[in-house]
């Protein structure tokens, strides 16, 4: 890596004021010591930013930690630094594999603390200009990442359309490849919950009784917040049929985030949000049978299980790097949610816990009979054995449990 890239990071800097203290006889670090070396160092640093604190003199003195580090990079150091050995392409595709694999793991990922209602006391450059330093208030800070800058600017303009909730007809999926490998989060650690609410979805994904479901249902109270999961640019806000007040958000890694059913909507189209940015309130709008938030995540207009990503019980990011297969795609993806399908799940699934509710059993105890029973219980002796499959003259066994109503 040349010094002039290396100036554009000043993180890095770290290491050669490691390298500087050595003599010119010390034989050069080989390439997996210079790994741990700088892995080190940034952990260093990082863990400077976090226990330092970020208001006043803290701030100069994490510059000035960072100024004497360049000061005392010579000539020879940097002469030293150019000079490395010609690097393998089979041991470079090899190490590349190894990182892939270890961030595509599972792992649990918590959400970015919440940033709402502090108040920004600076922002600093971080030496990439992706990326800001933001100091909050409160004595704590976090990468925020440039919007003017982006991976890929063609993101926020090709099929972007703040009116149509599907603007993907002319996406040919079928040359897509059999998987897509997609940064969930960086160095930003850009992820938040959209809702925490300490239960599993009440609505799972995928087909049930032949009804589709696009994505997750997660019960809330109206009014309660909800948050942009990734930073991203919202594409749509607006009342969709069945949808009620929806948000669509599409981030920079291609993913598409909806937020339905919402009470209010507290952001506009083409308006940048932040990961943990409240963006809505929950509600019952549209085709709901009471206070949901209907959470979908989409890959140009493909819907797939939204707890591939995020383990909604205890907010937890599911892992930094997803490995897209294109076998995750719902075959009805190419729309919206029928709503009515959902509703009629939900009322089945409000029917059959009544029936369970209402399900009532005994254990045999000495001197029971089927008809002794069955005038107990208010039913019928026909009744009680068609619920557990015997007969009328079945021997009852002491200890047994039947079902009775």
């Amino acid at each position: 890596m040349k010094i002039r890239t290396m100036r554009k990071y000043p993180l890095i800097l770290l290491i050669l004021t490691a390298a500087s203290t050595a003599s010119a006889r010390t034989p050069r670090p080989s390439r997996a010591e210079l790994q741990e070396q700088v892995i080190e160092a940034m952990a260093e640093a990082d863990s400077l930013r976090r226990l330092t604190d970020l208001q006043g003199s803290a701030i100069d003195s994490l510059q000035s930690l960072l100024d004497r580090a360049e000061a005392r990079m010579s000539a020879r150091d940097i002469a030293n630094t150019e000079v490395s050995t010609p690097v393998d392409p089979e041991q470079a595709a090899a190490d590349s594999i190894a990182t892939l694999q270890l961030r595509l793991q599972r792992k649990q990922i918590e959400s970015t603390f919440d940033t709402n209602g502090l108040t920004v006391i600076d922002t600093l450059n971080s030496g990439n200009d992706a990326l800001h330093v933001i100091l909050f208030g409160n004595n704590t800070w976090k990468y925020v990442r440039n919007r003017a800058v982006a991976r890929d600017s063609t993101i926020f303009e090709k099929y972007w359309d703040t009116n149509s909730l599907f603007p993907y007809q002319k996406v040919d999926m079928s040359s897509m490849p059999q998987s897509v490998v997609i940064d969930l989060i960086d160095s930003t650690k850009s992820y938040h919950y959209p809702y925490k609410g300490a239960v599993n979805p009440r609505g799972k994904y995928g087909p049930r009784r032949g009804r589709r479901h696009q994505g997750v249902d997660l019960p809330l109270k109206t009014g309660d917040t909800i948050y942009a999961t990734f930073c991203g640019r919202v594409r749509l806000s607006k009342y969709v049929s069945g949808y009620g007040n929806l948000i669509v958000i599409r981030h920079d890694n291609g993913l598409e985030t909806y937020y339905g059913h919402l009470s209010e909507r507290l952001v506009e189209p083409n308006q940048w949000v932040e990961a943990g940015q409240v963006i809505g309130r929950g509600g019952s709008t549209g085709r709901s049978t009471g206070p949901h938030l209907h959470f979908e995540t989409r890959y140009y207009g493909q819907a797939f299980d939204p707890e591939r990503l995020i383990d909604f019980k205890n907010g937890m990011l599911c892992r930094e790097t997803f490995l897209l297969k294109k076998s995750f795609f719902s075959i009805y993806s190419n729309a919206g949610q029928d709503f009515d399908d959902e509703v009629a799940n939900e009322e089945q699934d409000k029917k059959e816990a009544a029936e369970k509710a209402a399900m009532r059993y005994h254990k045999i105890r000495s001197g029971d009979t089927l008809g002794a029973l069955a005038i107990k219980y208010g039913t019928t002796v026909s009744a009680i054995c068609r619920l557990n499959g015997i007969k009328s003259t079945t021997i009852l066994r002491i200890g047994r449990t039947l079902r009775v109503r």
